[in-house]
């Protein structure tokens, strides 16, 4: 192993009982579930280990339930002493990376996201807006198939280019209806609906960005320790300023997957450590590039394994 980074995934990883094993084993691990109910001033440890379900798919309980889930494994993670190279994460992963990086304090993190759920749930209707997997498509086509949606019909933009053949649009609900009928025009073999509150990461949401940048201005910030790959760039930023304004912007702009995982294969990366709930993020890296090593770190079991292994390659 060469060069390593840590990412932690992002809405849509979450389940009920994720980070259990770390609260139950690790004085550490436990004590960011109850700094994030000290926080909140409720339960959400509660929420993430017993559900209901429906309580944590919830966009302001998933974003700080899936957040503190992270903090939580990253914890016991550091214990192994490993110092990764780069940190990123999926949208609202973003998050968990600024924490990992020394960026942001955990507790000021479980507020900020927890007030950023509430903004984006709170910025279109419901029912107004709607996204989609888009898979198979090239991306300049669908980009392009995309304008002219928006143009006839209603706003529909490219949300996260996951991976080669997985893009989400995101938009109104009558302009994903058409991108969904239209798709083959960009050379989509599928369009899947998704199941969330409201059309992330589209120009829709800039209600949203405006009121979290309020929230941000009041957010103690320092320069990264660890090179953040930002999701609205896909380039390395540890400036504080620079990543309070990338941040506003993630709301409403593109998560440009694919780029910041290439860009950190570009910059010599070959291991990727998932830190949190699932395998999403592990997945979509191995088919931006097939040779690249992942590990999903979501359980105690997948701790040891990656540390045994971790260890015998340090050893080699």
């Amino acid at each position: 192993m060469k060069r390593i980074a840590f990412v932690f995934p992002g809405q849509g990883a979450q389940t009920v009982g994720m980070g259990k094993s770390f609260y139950d084993s690790d004085p550490a691990a436990k004590r960011r579930f109850e700094q994030a109910d000290h926080v909140l001033g409720f339960k959400l440890s509660q929420i993430i280990f017993e559900g209901p379900e429906d309580e944590l798919k919830k966009t302001y309980n998933t974003q700080p339930a899936l957040l503190t889930t992270s903090i939580a494994i990253l914890e016991s993670v550091r214990e192994l002493g490993i110092e990764p190279a780069f940190v990123a994460g999926h949208s609202l992963g973003e998050y968990s990376a600024l924490v990992a990086a020394g960026v942001m304090s955990f507790e000021d993190a479980v507020k900020t996201v927890r007030a950023r759920g509430e903004f984006m749930e709170q910025a279109v209707p419901n029912g107004k807006g709607a996204m989609a997997a888009v898979l198979g498509a090239e991306r300049e086509a669908l980009a392009e198939l995309c304008r002219r949606v928006t143009a006839e019909v209603g706003v529909v933009e490219m949300a996260n280019v996951n991976c080669p053949g997985q893009i989400v649009v995101s938009g109104t609900a009558e302009g994903v209806a058409a991108v969904a009928e239209r798709g083959k025009e960009a050379g989509a073999k599928r369009v899947v609906p998704l199941e969330v509150s409201g059309p992330f990461h589209s120009s829709l949401m800039k209600p949203a960005a405006d009121r979290l940048a309020d929230v941000l201005a009041g957010v103690h910030m320092q320069d990264a320790r660890i090179p953040v790959v930002a999701n609205v760039t896909a380039q390395p930023v540890a400036e504080a300023d620079a990543i309070r304004r990338l941040l506003v912007e993630q709301v409403y702009s593109p998560v440009l997957w694919e780029d910041s995982v290439a860009r950190m294969i570009a910059d010599g990366v070959d291991t990727f450590v998932e830190i949190g709930s699932g395998t999403v993020l592990a997945g979509l890296i191995r088919k931006v590039d097939k040779q690249a090593r992942t590990f999903s770190i979501n359980s105690r079991e997948a701790l040891a394994q990656f540390a045994e292994e971790w260890k015998t390659a340090a050893q080699a």
